[in-house]
């Protein structure tokens, strides 16, 4: 019997679930100092894209090349951040952080430059919303809100 997909701790912890495409759950980073989004494929036992099968590959791939554009058209974004890192979350994740030259991390990545700030309840409903509202917008994304 095939494993079934759970999201990992960490991102449970950090992130707040904003929605999901047909391969991946969207989540937000719960840190206010930048938009900072994760793909995560729904696919059990995977850390690296090449365990993908072709077909998730290839979808994986038009999801975020689809996020990419939505975030960037959304945030007015000067430079996206896209990576796999995975060295604390094994668990299969993409991180989408949109950057400007004037964010507090410039040029550096942001990854452990500065300590988390959570969003406040506010903050969090207006960023949850706004992306929701930009993926709604492009009917061809695919994007669904879960329940």
């Amino acid at each position: 019997m095939p494993s079934l997909f759970q999201l990992h701790q960490q991102l449970q912890n950090d992130c707040i679930i904003v929605g999901r495409f047909d391969l991946c759950q969207i989540l937000l980073m719960n840190d206010s100092q930048y938009p900072w989004f994760i793909l995560v494929p729904m696919v059990a036992n995977v850390s690296e894209i090449y365990q993908l099968s072709k077909s998730e590959r290839s979808q994986l791939i038009e999801e975020s090349s689809d996020f990419s554009t939505i975030l960037a058209n959304c945030y007015k974004a000067e430079k996206l951040n896209i990576a796999a890192i995975g060295n604390l979350v094994p668990q299969l994740h993409i991180h989408h952080i949109v950057r400007y030259q004037t964010d507090k991390a410039w040029p550096a990545p942001v990854w452990g430059k500065f300590p988390a700030i959570p969003y406040t309840e506010q903050q969090l409903q207006d960023t949850v919303s706004r992306v929701q509202q930009c993926l709604e917008a492009n009917s061809s994304s695919g994007f669904s809100r879960m329940a």
